[in-house]
């Protein structure tokens, strides 16, 4: 028989985030592909698994792949983890996935911790609909992208590193304009989480002058129709 691959979200910051299962499943698996052992060391340490982990990343990831259906054809268990949050969601796991089903093997992706979610619900925004754009491009693309976006009418949610997240407001505030409302989200369950709501320049002026520490989420509110005289 084959094997199964199974996709387990882990904490994005707070350990008391992970589930039974997810723990459960970990400690049953022949072995856990991770994005970055040393980062989930700690991790499965902490909740007492003792399997053996291998490197699954965007470096290695299209060697990995090959090596990984073979394990599940030969019926083993296979976990893959990131180093937070759910696989494949602007981490490794897609090509995986893909080549999983290609080849017609059982995949279970496991519910749990993912950052944008809890980002979008206490935004304040509009979470009816929204558009996840992930991480902008950062240099080839990068101006299309946001004039793919001037007309979105639904929430949008992007990911942002310490160091681009001022330059990535600046141009947000010049494509949507600066009395956007938005909502910026760092450090989430952690001990010094902070979300900074209102337009985009007032967050842009709050993070000048305050800490660039953690990943950020930030959601911006979609373009609003005005309504055509009747």
């Amino acid at each position: 028989m084959n094997g199964k691959l199974y996709l387990v979200p882990t904490p994005i910051g707070n350990l008391e985030d992970i589930t039974f299962r997810a723990i459960r499943i970990l400690k049953e698996v022949d072995f856990i592909l991770a994005e970055d052992t040393r980062t989930s060391a700690p991790l499965l340490k902490h909740f007492g698994i003792d399997k053996k982990m291998y490197s699954h990343h965007q470096h290695n990831e299209h060697k990995s792949v090959t090596e990984v259906i073979r394990f599940l054809k030969e019926g083993k268990n296979v976990a893959l983890i990131s180093d937070a949050g759910t696989p494949a969601i602007s981490d490794p796991g897609f090509l995986l996935v893909r080549e999983a089903l290609k080849n017609e093997l059982d995949i279970e992706c496991l519910p749990g911790a993912t950052a944008f979610v809890p980002a979008l619900v206490n935004s304040g925004l509009s979470a009816d609909r929204f558009t996840f754009e992930g991480f902008l491009p950062v240099k080839k693309g990068r101006q299309t992208r946001f004039k793919e976006l001037l007309d979105e009418e639904r929430t949008m949610i992007f990911y942002e590193s310490p160091h681009r997240i001022l330059k990535t407001l600046e141009e947000l505030a010049v494509y949507l304009g600066p009395d956007r409302q938005a909502s910026v989200s760092r450090e989430l369950t952690k001990l010094f989480e902070e979300t900074v709501r209102g337009t985009l320049e007032e967050i842009k002026l709050h993070f000048e002058t305050h800490t660039l520490k953690g990943e950020f989420v930030i959601c911006v509110a979609g373009k609003t129709l005005k309504k055509s005289k009747e």
